[in-house]
């Protein structure tokens, strides 16, 4: 099963996305691609290392995800991607700017997976249209991936203030 849980930041997705893996009764793989830049997303990472499972294996990797995902593509195996607007940016500050050739790598990928996976990413779209021009590309890129991925899910799920809303798929338990 493919699924895709989209919220704001601190909406509760990640947390959502943790129980569903739990709740699988498959070894997790927990798939990080956040990069510390500085000491507060250190804290940040650390933070949500604690908050995981001893059992659940990291596998970071800020670019490649696709790759990542073939390393694990067994049906023993349930994989959190966390987060996709994160791998979003490394891709789009990235020296080669690997954003297109990584995005097409994964959305090519996903109708073979043997794996259970459960995206999670951040709704940026909601508010007003960024001044920058990065910003907007940001902005666009993530609307535009969302949009593929949740055609291509079997579950979409949006949670606003720690409450999931299904938006497409089967619902939550």
């Amino acid at each position: 099963m493919l699924q895709l849980i989209l919220g704001g930041v601190r909406s509760g997705k990640s947390s959502l996305a943790e129980r569903l893996c739990q709740e699988s009764g498959k070894q997790v793989i927990y798939v990080a691609t956040a990069t510390a830049g500085d000491d507060e997303m250190t804290r940040r990472i650390a933070r949500h290392r604690a908050d995981r499972p001893d059992q659940w294996p990291t596998v970071e990797e800020p670019i490649a995800l696709a790759a990542a995902l073939s390393a694990y593509d067994d049906e023993r195996y349930c994989i959190m991607v966390d987060c996709l607007t994160l791998w979003l940016t490394n891709n789009l500050l990235d020296t080669k700017d690997s954003w297109q050739t990584e995005k097409a790598k994964l959305l090519q990928q996903l109708s073979t997976l043997r794996a259970d996976v459960i995206f999670v990413s951040n709704e940026v779209g909601l508010g007003i249209v960024p001044m920058g021009s990065l910003s907007r590309r940001f902005s666009d890129e993530a609307g535009w991936l969302h949009q593929e991925l949740a055609a291509r899910c079997d579950r979409v799920v949006m949670v606003v203030a720690g409450l999931p809303q299904v938006l497409k798929g089967p619902p939550l338990d």
